[in-house]
Formats: C-alpha cells, structure tokens, sequence
C-alpha cells in the first residue's frame, strides 16, 4: 500500500501553517496572514483528498479483518471489498493528481502592466481597449482591481498602464487564484482595425504589451537594501507632459544594482504613490530572480515579452471580421465584440488546458 510520504509532510506544514496564522503575531500582520493563508489553500487542496484517502484505506482495511475473522459478519461484509476498493483506488488517484507539482504563484494576486508599442495613437487606443477588457473581466470574476500608475495620451489612450488585480478572498483551489488565470496574458497583442485617425478606411496592423508579474503580498519576501534604491520627486504631468499638480507628489525609483525603474504619479499623495511603486518594483524584482534561477536551471518556465514588436504576436484582434486568434493555442472565434467586453473565460481556458496538459505529461515523464 502507498504511503505518500508527500502528502504526510504536507499535512503537517498545514498543521504547522494553522497554529501560526492564530498567532497574535502573525494576525497583527496582514501581509504574513495573507501569505500564510496562500500556503495554507494551496496545501489544502492536498490534506483533503489526503485525509479522503486515508478514510477510504481505513475502511477497506478494517472491512477486510472483518472478512478474514469469518463468521456471518464475515460473509456479510464480503460483498463491500469491490465497492471499497474501488473508492480507495479513486481516492488515490485523485491524491495522486493534486501531488503534481504546480505553479507555486497560482494562488498570488497580479500586477498587470499594458503598455502601447507600434502604431502611435491607435496602439495608445488599443492599450485602453485591453485595460478595459481586464478590467470587466476581473469583474466577471469577482476579483477587485486598483489603477497604480497610467500614462495617457490625447485622444484618451495609454502610453502605459499599470493596474492591481486582486482576489477578495483566498481560493481553496490555485486553478482559481489571479495569477493562474492572468499569467498567460503576457506577450504582444495585435490588432487589425481601421483607426479613428484613418482618413483614407484601410485597416491597419498595430501592437501593445501585456506583461504580468506575481504580486509579493509578504513585502518580507524580496530584500531591498535602501541603499540600493534612488529616489526622484517631481511634479505630475497629463496628456503632452503639462503639469497637473502644483507639489512634487510624484515618485520615481530606480534599484540600482538591476537598473529597474517605476513611476508613480497617479495619488496626489507622495507617500502613497512611493507605496505603490514599491508594490510594482517588489514584484518586478521577484519575477527577475525566477527569470534568473529559470535560465541557471533551464526550466520551461514562459518567459516574458520585453518588447512591443508585432512579430512577436501572441494574440490577434480582428476587428473587420470580429474575431479573436490566439497563437499559442490555435484557438480562434469569432465574437471578439465579447471578448473586448470582458467575455475572455474560453480563451485563457485553452491556455490553461494547454498547461495542464504539459504539467501531467512533465509528471508522467518524471
């Protein structure tokens, strides 16, 4: 009989997990009780079907003694090994299936950066067109989302765009957390449509950038020497640079040793908008370790796009003939008017079935 000795550890870091989330220390803590309460889902997924298993050996177990004993009991009890035998193999399977390894992130919140690339004022356009569709589909969702920072342009478009996505409560099963749903979004998406700055009604290929970064709810998680840190103030700016704040409330970061920049502008507030970019650099910085530690190990772990370049396509939006391509996947449909609206549940759903797929077989490998 398996043991899965895996499982065994894992109830007793779900044990572990619940005595320190009663803590005085940890619930006086948001961001380590929200850590800790993702662990806490993530390995309770797997204590259940643990404990389902073990009930269903015990049973079996016990039923057979009885059987062995002989007697009428014996003879009575019989006729329920098949029955129980074949809810423990069920059991054990699907204990089996929750052991593979997953994406550790899947239950974390994102941070979901849409930026304009080819095309000038229609890509800015379209870069709004793909925030909005986030944004109704995370409504959809019941997820809560937060604009932390948007550069906009003249005729109502996004230069940039950076926007918190959030669960308003844990998922007890990571296929349903933000990022295991939003983290196949990265890449360059295309759009073919006549512009509204199209005079002559030719349509016209353009691009922007979706990138997604794991949000670092525990700010404990990543280290940042202060030291490391440059820090500008300066005055917001709107729509062709002018000013639109008369004190020095936005904030600029620069982490030295990587180069990586964030700003803030949006708060009139500097200590919020500092906050925020904070936000932003932890999870940029967390995401470029895993890059990192992804290239030393030669994992498979997706890698993000870096530039808007429409060659580097993952999506294409048609508008003339109203449908949607992704690339990956070979999915295709033709109610893009839909899925602008926020309707994006079946094609991320081919890319995580896609992932799934090639999770089991990397296990079966194994």
């Amino acid at each position: 009989m398996e043991k899965f000795p895996a499982a065994v550890a894992m109830v007793a870091e779900h044990k572990d997990i619940e005595m320190q989330m009663s803590s005085p220390e940890v619930l006086a803590n948001p961001d380590k009780l929200r850590s800790l309460g993702r662990r806490y889902a993530e390995l309770g997924r797997v204590v259940g079907r643990y404990q389902k298993w073990e009930q269903a050996q015990r049973d079996l177990d016990e039923t057979r003694e009885i059987v062995e004993m002989g007697g009428e009991d014996g003879e009575l009890f019989a006729s329920e090994i098949p029955r129980l035998e074949e809810i423990a193999t069920s059991a054990a399977s699907d204990l089996r299936d929750a052991l593979i390894p997953r994406d550790p992130d899947d239950l974390r919140d994102a941070i979901l950066e849409v930026k304009a690339g080819e095309g000038g004022e229609e890509s800015a356009l379209f870069a709004g067109d793909l925030l909005r569709m986030y944004q109704r589909y995370a409504e959809s969702m019941g997820w809560a989302t937060q604009i932390l920072s948007a550069t906009t342009t003249d005729l109502g478009g996004y230069k940039d765009v950076q926007m918190a996505v959030k669960a308003k409560s844990v998922p007890e099963d990571p296929a349903e957390g933000v990022w295991a749903h939003l983290k196949f979004e990265a890449g360059v998406h295309r759009v073919q449509r006549v512009p509204v700055t199209e005079t002559q009604g030719r349509i016209h290929t353009s691009a922007a950038g979706v990138l997604v970064f794991a949000e670092v709810d525990d700010p404990g998680e990543i280290e940042i020497n202060d030291n490391d840190l440059r820090i500008d103030v300066f005055r917001s700016s709107g729509p062709g640079g002018q000013s639109v704040n008369t004190t020095d409330s936005a904030v600029r970061i620069t982490h030295l040793p990587t180069g990586i920049t964030v700003s803030m502008q949006d708060e009139k507030s500097q200590i919020k908008n500092r906050e925020s970019a904070m936000r932003v650099l932890r999870a940029r910085l967390r995401q470029k370790q895993l890059d990192e530690q992804a290239a030393a190990e030669a994992d498979a772990r997706r890698s993000q796009v870096r530039t808007v370049d429409r060659s580097e396509r993952v999506r294409t939006y048609n508008f003339p003939e109203n449908r949607i391509s992704d690339h990956r996947t070979g999915y295709k449909a033709h109610n893009l008017d839909a899925v602008l609206n926020g309707d994006l549940e079946s094609v991320i759903n081919s890319l995580r079935e896609m992932d799934e797929s090639e999770r089991l077989q990397n296990a079966t490998e194994q």
